[in-house]
């Protein structure tokens, strides 16, 4: 917990630095990378850092961070302490790196804010700054030490290189060598790590979107257009046979072990945790009740398609919703006969919404997809009784209203 000493400081300067953080990241970023190029290699995305979102993640952290350490004194914000964790193991954040963000992120505080600052603020913001690093550092050499190998990165062989629709790609890999291999869970991700074209090493996450936890393959689905240096060379340069680099395994928003109804609600390519999550329980044989709702522009555009309806099919108590932003004749194409498994669903034209939606007593809540429509959703839920606690979301992209939710 902050000190008697800086949580007043902090509490009367909150407003202040919060409303300069977003002019603070990018002065810390353009100092870090200028002393250290040698982080951009691998760790932090040049995309991010082009489209902002690096920064808007940083800044909602620790606003996020200082705001709870005020409101909420001797705790900690669990949730998204947790989320940042997964995200920094899954690209190898170590804890000698820690200074170096400290050294050139209160470099950028002081000169930013120049006019204001003193020793007593300054010296209640690094309070600030360690209680949220050393907490990290905590969760993150824990989630290290769980995993089956003390590798970062490993090596996999794609065996399998598949279309999933206009836009997206599924790949599968094998173990290219004997390293261990640590089962996923459903839900979770991992990193993949390519050179991009002037042979700077960029990773990216990917959610695993089928046989999650074995030990034998890993399964992503990736879309081509998704803002990043990535995706894109994967489609178009990474062929069957080749050798790419693939993080552990990821990610605290997973399929829970209970035997309660389940909502999956996703959009677009964030339907993948959800057919990860139906993909297992399918396998599993399982008879757990589970409401399916997906959104998409169209039946085309919708990836994994014939997997998440197939898999409906087999789950016992299973059902599926899906709204198509198209009219109402490739609507009946998917209950007459549309891809495996088709008549499983029950469609819709226009965009989700769950007022007319009867959600199951008691379900655990799965949302992914792009930010406006995790948003809406999850409004939409609470306004429906769901309580916060049984919400949960998977993004890849700014924590500033996740952080918020927490």
């Amino acid at each position: 917990m902050l000190s008697d000493t800086a949580r007043p400081v902090i509490e009367a300067t909150l407003p202040l630095v919060g409303s300069r953080i977003g002019e603070i990241t990018p002065l810390f970023y353009q100092k870090m990378f200028a002393a250290h190029p040698e982080l951009l290699n691998g760790i932090f995305s040049r995309a991010n850092q082009a489209n902002g979102q690096q920064r808007q993640a940083l800044a909602g952290a620790i606003a996020a961070f200082a705001s709870h350490l005020v409101n909420h004194p001797g705790t900690l914000p669990e949730a998204v302490l947790s989320r940042i964790a997964h995200k920094h193991t899954s690209l190898g954040i170590t804890e000698d790196q820690y200074p170096i963000v400290y050294k050139y992120l209160f470099e950028a505080i002081a000169e930013d804010l120049a006019e204001v600052i003193t020793p007593e603020i300054a010296e209640a913001w690094t309070e600030v700054y360690w209680l949220m690093a050393d907490a990290l550092i905590k969760i993150e050499k824990g989630l290290y030490a769980k995993q089956a190998n003390d590798k970062m990165w490993m090596p996999w062989r794609v065996v399998e290189k598949t279309p999933a629709s206009p836009t997206t790609m599924t790949f599968v890999f094998e173990p290219a060598d004997e390293t261990p291999v640590t089962p996923g869970e459903p839900g979770q991700f991992v990193s993949v790590r390519i050179p991009v074209a002037d042979g700077l090493l960029q990773a990216r996450q990917y959610t695993l979107s089928a046989d999650a936890e074995s030990t034998e393959r890993r399964v992503i689905t990736t879309k081509f257009n998704d803002g990043g240096e990535v995706s894109p060379i994967m489609h178009e340069k990474i062929q069957v046979g080749d050798v790419v680099e693939l993080s552990n395994p990821y990610g605290d928003v997973t399929l829970d072990d209970g035997d309660g109804p389940l909502v999956l609600a996703t959009a677009g390519i964030g339907c993948t945790p959800a057919a990860s999550i139906l993909r297992t329980l399918a396998n599993n044989g399982s008879g757990r009740e589970v409401l399916a709702l997906h959104a998409d522009r169209s039946l085309d555009t919708w990836a994994l398609s014939d997997q998440m309806l197939g898999d409906v099919q087999k789950i016992d108590g299973a059902s599926l919703k899906v709204w198509l932003e198209q009219p109402q004749a490739e609507l009946a194409a998917v209950g007459a006969g549309a891809g495996a498994g088709a008549g499983a669903a029950e469609t819709h034209e226009g965009f989700m919404n769950l007022a007319d939606v009867e959600i199951p007593e008691n379900a655990n809540v799965y949302l992914c997809g792009p930010l406006p429509f995790m948003q809406k959703v999850r409004s939409q839920a609470i306004a429906k009784g769901i309580p916060a606690t049984k919400i949960h979301y998977e993004v890849f992209g700014p924590d500033l209203w996740l952080a918020s939710q927490n």
